[in-house]
């Protein structure tokens, strides 16, 4: 990099510390200053950002915030169109008040983590702070590739700790009693506690994805209401997985998919539309919750309930991720580690009882006389070579004489 300090006198007789340099693409970048030190401290740098190629013209971080996450949240095509949704609704409520009217080049990493401390201090629960950070930091990580500004003043920020609420389940007879509650429902509250689907997917089923030689469902769609309206889309970690479906649900999901065709959902409301949660839960879900005689239980908790259903039928957390559709082995673990204790108290006992049997059998070796060896094909105890004690076994060459030489 070309760069220069000349000093210039200007026409009221002051002199000015003119800095000048050039960018790789060869256009001239200057700024006037009092002092000489700090023309010095602005152009060295530049010569820094351009050695370790972090450099970004000025005038391209000079775009607002506000103007910069409207261009950030157009190019989002990847995510499903609720993710958009809760997208726009962090960035309306919690990033641009703040944010809007700053350039992209003033926002400093000092301030951002100023603004999370902020947020969680104003009584934004640690999960939407979290939410928050992280929708700026995306829109900050897109100036960066875009070279609008050298780093992302979001990254490693500190960020308050979530705590997961311990999941809710239900037992089989609370489950049968909440079925008998929700009346024409009550096999859809059988299908969410022994299937694990989640309500969208259920609400999404249709008919040609029902195996009944099989007993098979297959999943490869969710249905999600956005902002009034019903939004399709795949499931939540975009992967189709088949899940079991119990003989004795068969039957009445049979008599949902009579007479549909294979485009058909299997569950609709009584007009022939798709099933909308809000909608269930105040209509069916809730009221059932209260006439079973239980109390906070959710939709979803029917999904925790069908994990430990399973756990105690014996599945293993690899066939619980496939039934769940969890992205990970680890993430069910994360979730329902702690169905698995169980689990860990049998291990224990049954690598305790092998290892008392393993010393019984040791103690019992170490007390028993050793069986006296049986002499081999006739030879004494000691006895080397042939018959008559001689080291060699050619009949030609044995002979009195010789053995008592040797």
């Amino acid at each position: 990099m070309d760069g220069s300090i000349t000093r210039i006198t200007l026409s009221d007789g002051t002199s000015r510390y003119r800095a000048r340099y050039r960018d790789p693409g060869g256009r001239q970048h200057e700024k006037r200053f009092v002092r000489k030190v700090d023309a010095q401290r602005w152009l060295d740098v530049a010569t820094t950002a351009m050695v370790t190629q972090t450099w970004t013209a000025p005038d391209r971080g000079r775009v607002m915030v506000s103007a910069w996450a409207d261009q950030w949240l157009a190019a989002q095509t990847q995510i499903k169109p609720s993710t958009r949704y809760r997208y726009a609704g962090l960035l309306r409520t919690h990033v641009l008040p703040t944010w809007g009217s700053h350039r992209l080049a003033d926002v400093t990493h000092a301030e951002v983590a100023g603004w999370v401390a902020g947020l969680r201090a104003n009584g934004s629960a640690p999960a939407t702070v979290r939410q928050a950070h992280r929708v700026f930091s995306l829109l900050l990580g897109l100036a960066v590739r875009d070279g609008r500004i050298p780093r992302n003043p979001a990254d490693r920020v500190p960020l308050p700790r979530v705590t997961r609420d311990e999941p809710r389940f239900l037992s089989r007879e609370e489950v049968e009693r909440l079925a008998a509650a929700a009346v024409d429902d009550g096999d859809v509250i059988r299908l969410l506690a022994y299937t694990g689907l989640r309500f969208g997917e259920l609400a999404a089923l249709r008919v040609r994805r029902v195996d009944f030689l099989r007993r098979r469902l297959s999943i490869a769609e969710s249905v999600t209401e956005v902002a009034g309206k019903l939004e399709f889309g795949s499931p939540k970690t975009h992967q189709h997985r088949s899940v079991p479906l119990p003989a004795a649900l068969a039957g009445p999901l049979a008599e949902r998919c009579e007479g549909k065709q294979g485009g058909d959902l299997v569950l609709t409301t009584a007009a022939g539309t798709a099933l909308r949660l809000r909608n269930w839960r105040r209509v069916v879900f809730d009221p059932a919750v209260c006439a079973a005689g239980l109390t906070d239980v959710t939709p979803h908790d029917l999904r925790h309930t069908a994990a430990s259903l399973a756990v105690a039928s014996g599945a293993t957390v690899k066939s619980i991720q496939r039934m769940l559709g969890h992205a990970s082995a680890a993430m069910t673990l994360d979730v329902y580690a702690g169905l698995f204790d169980d689990d860990l108290s049998d291990l224990a006992a049954r690598m305790d009882a092998a290892a008392q049997h393993a010393a019984d059998s040791l103690v019992g070796v170490l007390w028993a006389p050793h069986p006296a060896s049986p002499p081999k094909s006739g030879r004494r105890a000691g006895q080397r070579g042939g018959p008559r004690g001689d080291r060699t076994h050619n009949p030609r060459i044995k002979s009195p004489l010789l053995c008592q030489l040797s």
